[in-house]
């Protein structure tokens, strides 16, 4: 499988056989901080998709050339990629179905304390929007149409591989965890090398 830039991904297999000796690749986690927190492949540095966009050519000054980027299921390590890609920084990878794929190939994961992923969130709260609005839409007539603005929301981030619910409820504290900016992430990265 390859990504947006054309480059073979990486599946969990052959990210295990490159970090046994613990001499491999930079492994940058893009969820965000509660999620890194809840589990993560042991040895990799989080650094949130936000964060990543906004300050990537600061970034890139402190990654070398061999850097698997991590999220739960490939597609925000792929936007990752493309931003990073976009500042100058050849020779990505993105493990091919995330932090999932992972555990299910028996992966080690670290773990913290047990939160939903931000997928199952967004779950919820469309899911929720949709039954609300479409059983008070019986009563208060037009109400069901904000349904059908989520389902039309849900189209989009499907067709563009993007979430505009999900980036609004990564900003929430629950998702935030302990706050990550640039110094915090330049400085674990630093003190890796």
């Amino acid at each position: 499988m390859t990504t947006r830039a054309g480059k073979p991904r990486l599946d969990p297999v052959a990210l295990r056989d490159l970090t046994r000796d613990g001499a491999g690749p930079r492994l940058l986690d893009v969820r965000t901080p509660g999620e890194f927190r809840t589990a993560h492949i042991p040895g990799s540095y989080n650094v949130p998709l936000d964060t990543l966009r906004e300050h990537r050519a600061e970034l890139r000054h402190h990654l070398d050339e061999n850097v698997i980027l991590i999220c739960r299921s490939g597609a925000r390590a792929a936007q990752a990629e493309q931003a990073l890609a976009e500042a100058g920084l050849p020779n990505l990878r993105v493990l091919d179905g995330g932090v999932m794929a992972w555990e299910n190939a028996d992966g080690p994961l670290t773990r913290g304390p047990e939160r939903w992923d931000l997928e199952r969130q967004v779950r919820l709260v469309a899911g929720a929007l949709v039954l609300v609005t479409g059983v008070v839409g019986l009563f208060v007539p037009g109400l069901h149409l904000i349904g059908t603005a989520v389902g039309a929301g849900l189209t989009v981030a499907a067709l563009t591989n993007t979430c505009a619910m999900g980036m609004l409820l990564s900003r929430l504290p629950y998702n935030r965890g302990p706050r990550t900016d640039l110094d915090t992430v330049v400085a674990a990265l630093r003190g890796a090398s």
